[in-house]
């Protein structure tokens, strides 16, 4: 069986394999799987795929070095997959994995134990978009110097998102099973899709620098989603079996998340019911005992309450991480201030024991398109960096998405005014500031203030950060020796004079004359 005869820690190996036997659908019809035994004796157990030709592979990627071996087995069993063989794992000083450490830091380590900041964009057709001829790779290299990590991605493609919001740029068809969307082949997959991921994904590896969320079906709103009489739970474990295995032994895929807005599970009616809890819950355990890599499984939610510790409550552990969506105010009035944010991320995750990051607010508005989310009409630059800001000051990690990289539209080649804001931030907590160490901290911030303008802190023994969402003045129950204001929009700083705990930040207004928001920075 062709394969590396020696493979570096944390590195991903590829295995291929030939039968002779025909199959009527190579996909379904039989089962292939790949035993390996670590140096240590420990065994896991990585699903093969079929990649046409006659054609299995396996893919692997061991985290301990040694030596290693390898059985294959099948089922029905095919003599021709009666294949073992051995190989030796070097010692690499690599990051390795993310893992989701609640509790430490902001939740999410390397294996390594280097802390992980998410600063995220929204690209769920980010696959479509290079399939299509998009400029994914100059789009992700762009990113990347933005300092963004993480990608929300999506391993189907969307044509339409309610209520006019036609996917244009689509010059392919977007169907990644066999058969059609009027008539549906579950048991095959459209090859040439995913040999187009396939390609993406070892890009996004190669460079090292961006992680992807994979979002293993898309909104339950859209067929074959919304439709689980003909997409039976047993189509849908062929079709999570066969993402696991092309995918979960790469390093840059980071969370696994099975459905887009779990709560339409299962007729595409969104709101929340415990079904959908429940569904969670089992598929999550099911992943773990499927994909052999340890990778961290995420619920993305649509509605916001109850909170994720009573929804979970059953099997509190089967869930690693929650992908928390709130947007705040967002009418025509009030949208620049994105406020009530902070108030709902702490009602929706009190108790909860796992990680989470606050990973959908809005998608900025470009207003040179047609509008055709209604939603997103006052999404500007105003919302997007309020937002931010009020997610990291909850200690949370933060993944914000654009209109024109979003779905409805691909202009992969320009930024809207808010990426340089959320430069800014980023280069904040990871130069300025140890986000690691840092903890909400409410407490500190005292005085009146008008609804959504209260000051937010996260603090640590050493180190105050206050974000004023509007400007204004509050008293700061933290004794530091250096106080400055720190302007989020520019990178600028300038001295802070305290009036008795007391501190008023700058004095500006924006294009529209409403208050400019300030940081201010406290260091002991």
């Amino acid at each position: 069986m062709p394969g590396p005869q020696t493979l570096r820690q944390r590195t991903v190996g590829e295995w291929s394999f030939t039968s002779g036997q025909s199959y009527a659908s190579p996909f379904a019809d039989v089962l292939v799987e790949a035993v390996f035994t670590g140096p240590d004796g420990r065994e896991a157990v990585m699903p093969a795929f079929y990649d046409g030709n006659a054609t299995w592979r396996v893919r692997f990627n061991p985290g301990e070095a040694g030596a290693w071996r390898f059985l294959l087995r099948s089922r029905p069993h095919n003599a021709d997959f009666d294949v073992s063989g051995e190989f030796t794992v070097a010692a690499s000083t690599g990051r390795g994995f993310l893992k989701a450490t609640p509790g430490r830091a902001w939740g999410f380590h390397y294996e390594n134990g280097e802390p992980f900041l998410a600063i995220g964009d929204t690209v769920y057709d980010l696959f479509g978009m290079e399939y299509c001829g998009g400029d994914v790779p100059g789009f992700l290299k762009r990113r990347a110097s933005q300092g963004h990590n993480l990608m929300r991605v999506r391993l189907t493609s969307s044509e339409f998102h309610p209520p006019e919001g036609d996917f244009e740029w689509q010059t392919k068809r977007m169907w990644p099973w066999g058969g059609s969307r009027s008539a549906p082949r579950f048991d095959l997959f459209n090859l040439d899709w995913f040999q187009s991921i396939d390609r993406s994904v070892a890009a996004i590896e190669a460079e090292g620098k961006i992680g992807l969320e994979m979002i293993m079906e898309g909104w339950g709103f859209e067929f074959p989603f919304n439709h689980r009489v003909w997409f039976t739970a047993e189509w849908e474990e062929l079709w999570m079996r066969y993402l696991i295995a092309r995918y979960d032994a790469y390093n840059c895929v980071y969370f696994w998340t099975p459905l887009n807005e779990y709560e339409y599970y299962p007729n595409g009616d969104w709101h929340w019911k415990p079904a959908a809890d429940r569904y969670a819950m089992r598929i999550s355990r099911w992943i773990k005992a499927t994909a052999p890599h340890g990778k961290i499984v995420s619920a993305h939610n649509g509605p916001v309450i109850p909170p994720f510790a009573e929804r979970f409550r059953a099997d509190p552990e089967a869930v690693d991480s929650i992908m928390f969506q709130t947007w705040g105010t967002r009418d025509k009035d009030d949208a620049w201030l994105a406020a009530g944010i902070e108030d709902v991320i702490a009602h929706a995750l009190d108790g909860w024991p796992g990680s989470a990051i606050f990973a959908e607010w809005g998608y900025e508005r470009n207003p040179a398109y047609k509008n055709k989310i209604p939603h997103h009409e006052f999404c500007d630059r105003n919302h997007t960096r309020r937002a931010a800001w009020r997610g990291v000051t909850q200690a949370l990690g933060i993944i914000n998405g654009q209109e024109p990289s979003w779905g409805p539209w691909m202009e992969l080649d320009k930024d809207l005014p808010g990426v340089a804001d959320i430069v800014v931030l980023k280069d904040f907590l990871t130069s300025d500031v140890p986000f690691h160490t840092l903890r909400r901290a409410p407490e500190l911030v005292s005085g009146t203030f008008a609804a959504g303008e209260k000051p937010l802190a996260i603090a640590d023994d050493h180190t105050a950060v206050v974000y004023f969402p509007a400007g204004g003045e509050a008293t700061i129950g933290f004794a530091g020796g250096k106080a400055r204001w720190f302007d989020p929009r520019t990178g600028q700083y300038q001295a802070a004079a305290p009036r008795g705990g007391s501190y008023r930040a700058p004095v500006g207004s924006d294009e529209n004359g409403r208050p400019l928001d300030y940081v201010l920075v406290l260091q002991k």
